[in-house]
């Protein structure tokens, strides 16, 4: 006799939940916007200028915890520098498969090369396509930045790139870029 109270206040939650209004998202049709701390897919960032701001210096592939990052660095030469430092990441890797998306890469790179977007779309019908490269994880040339390889600025050094200085390209660097691909295109 003692159980009957209970088993009625069990109902009784059931019964007043049948009548409040459902917070089901009708996700993919209504895509709610995800919140600004939230980590999605990775983005390999650039300087202002265009340059890379990745150095290959590994630590993100050595922080991850699931082994999903694979860097490959190589050393920058004159006429063919990618980033402003004395290498940059030739391979550049990271397996969404293996990810857990802890962000312990991101708090490795000592350049903020590394850093995660919004994105979370990164479900895909065949694993190979769930491995992205370099290409993919690049962050776009926006106007203003002219496409690597390139020098840096006329009298900048490394350091001036970290510290900020850099606000966009020059126009030696744009210059730069156009012979570059006159040459690619009469080899």
């Amino acid at each position: 006799m003692a159980e009957i109270p209970q088993i009625i206040r069990g109902f009784g939650v059931t019964f007043r939940s049948m009548f409040r209004k459902v917070t089901t998202e009708q996700y993919p049709e209504e895509k709610v916007p995800t919140q600004a701390r939230f980590h999605g897919r990775h983005q390999l960032n650039r300087h202002p200028d265009g340059l890379e701001k990745c150095v290959g210096c590994e630590l993100c592939a050595w922080a991850c915890p699931a082994d999903a990052i694979y860097v490959e660095g190589a050393s920058n030469e004159e006429g063919e520098r990618f980033s402003p430092g004395e290498r940059y990441g030739r391979v550049y890797q990271i397996n969404y498969l293996r990810c857990i998306g802890c962000g312990l890469c991101i708090e490795a790179c000592p350049t903020r090369a590394l850093t995660m977007t919004n994105e979370y779309e990164l479900a895909d019908n065949s694993r190979s396509k769930l491995i992205y490269e370099k290409d993919d994880l690049l962050a776009p040339i926006l106007p203003g930045m002219a496409t690597p390889p390139h020098s840096m600025i006329d009298d900048y050094v490394a350091q001036d790139y970290y510290d900020g200085k850099v606000k966009g390209a020059s126009a030696e660097q744009f210059a730069e870029v156009e012979i570059n691909k006159q040459k690619g295109q009469s080899v």
